[in-house]
């Protein structure tokens, strides 16, 4: 999933990491030295402690003779601990949910075999940058989906907006009744950034599609008239009081606690989010599309998965093996379905082997994977051409956080412009 604060770079920081974790000091140049491999993981509400034992041991039997040491990241930001690893000498064997483009330049992650990832999935290219693979295109996701409180809406006669007009008259409708329209996780970085992330996919990237790779020619800047105009249109959510006035201050955790007590009434948010509902209170929760300026669906669509493999492993078969596996377990993909919301892309398993217990609301999330329909790349989420240069997705979502209390749209994006520029040198 996408969930990745600011780095914190500092050496004290570092050493506490690392203390966490218990990883090993040996410097070398992967994490996989003296017969083992290490699989870098991160937990979750979802994705428990448990769940990684467990989904090892499964994929372990596969390389049986190999020792894999598992990592917890000690944040939501995987890449920058990668980072913070690889500046050490341990950069581990297998990595999960990174942002590949941050490491590719550096040749830090070995390519997936394209026969396999043919044979294997329903969009094998899914997730390729320049041609390669390196996480495999195991589920997908949509990123936001707006969950709304139905019984909120149905005391103040709201119907589903399908106008980015009916949206704010929703907002004004529910604000005036003292509800907050909008929960907003803006107290990590990653979560703050969704809702801006969730206009400028349906605006900008909804008209444009290409948009992003125009950016990478220079044919675009963000200080052009279609991204200014939706970030204007966060502002104007911000003034409009769409968001609670401390919405800064609040975790993921606490967000999602708030949005299923009742205390909002929509939640921009990945679609990993149907996995945090319980089933007996699914029938109480809806969805829908943030409208377009133009009043088109449009779908912001993520080819997810987990697993990276290091190329500067000292066993990178082996590595790539229980890679490959790991990706493949239906037990894995099963929780993965039932606890994260995640849509899988397996071609050869039908759903229902699956074996997973889901809600209408997943059921209705799945429908936007799988119907004919305009999907475009969730802006900032994908890990794949469209993704962003490496550290502008941190730096974007900075920028977010600071737009709450900015009204100086054009001096953040000429800001990003400048960003972007440097990092994608």
């Amino acid at each position: 999933m996408k969930r990745r604060p600011a780095l914190m770079a500092a050496v004290t920081g570092l050493v506490s990491a690392l203390a966490i974790t218990g990883c090993s000091t040996s410097g070398t140049a992967a994490g996989g030295g003296g017969g083992g491999l290490t699989f870098m993981t991160f937990e979750t509400p979802a994705l428990t402690a448990k769940f990684w034992d467990t989904s090892i041991s499964e994929a372990q039997k596969a390389v049986p003779d190999v020792k894999v040491k598992k990592i917890v990241s000690p944040d939501a930001d995987r890449t920058a601990y990668a980072k913070q690893l690889q500046a050490s000498g341990q950069f581990p064997d297998i990595l999960s949910s990174i942002n590949p483009k941050d490491f590719t330049a550096a040749g830090l992650l070995k390519p997936f075999d394209q026969k396999w990832l043919d044979e294997n999935f329903t969009d094998p290219n899914g997730n390729a940058i320049d041609g390669k693979t390196y996480i495999p295109p195991t589920n997908s996701q949509v990123i936001p989906m707006i969950f709304y409180n139905k019984k909120i809406f149905a005391e103040r006669n709201l119907q589903v907006p399908q106008t980015w007009d009916a949206f704010t008259k929703v907002v004004t409708t529910l604000k005036k009744a003292g509800v907050t329209p909008v929960e907003m996780a803006g107290g990590e970085p990653w979560s703050a950034g969704i809702p801006l992330s969730g206009i400028i996919t349906a605006d900008v990237l909804g008209s444009d599609p290409q948009w992003i790779q125009k950016r990478y020619k220079g044919e675009v800047a963000f200080t052009g008239p279609e991204m200014t105009a939706a970030v204007g249109k966060y502002r104007q959510l911000i003034g409009a009081g769409a968001f609670d006035k401390g919405a800064l201050s609040v975790s993921y955790a606490d967000a999602n606690k708030q949005f299923l007590a009742g205390e909002s009434a929509m939640y921009p948010m990945g679609s990993w989010f149907i996995g945090q509902i319980p089933a007996a209170d699914a029938d109480d929760f809806g969805t829908f599309l943030l409208p377009s300026e133009t009043g088109k669906a449009i779908v912001p669509f993520n080819t997810g998965g987990t697993t990276s493999v290091s190329a500067k492993s000292s066993d990178v078969d082996a590595a790539a093996t229980f890679a490959q596996a790991w990706s493949l377990s239906k037990p894995n993909l099963k929780t993965l379905i039932e606890t994260d919301g995640a849509f899988p892309m397996l071609k050869n398993v039908p759903f229902e082997d699956f074996g997973a217990k889901v809600t209408p609301l997943y059921t209705d999330g799945f429908k936007l994977v799988t119907d004919d329909n305009a999907k475009v790349s969730a802006f900032g989420q994908v890990n794949n051409d469209d993704a962003l240069p490496p550290g502008v997705v941190e730096q974007f979502n900075s920028l977010a956080q600071k737009l709450f209390t900015s009204s100086d749209t054009k001096g953040a994006l000429a800001t990003l412009d400048a960003d972007w520029d440097k990092a994608a040198k």
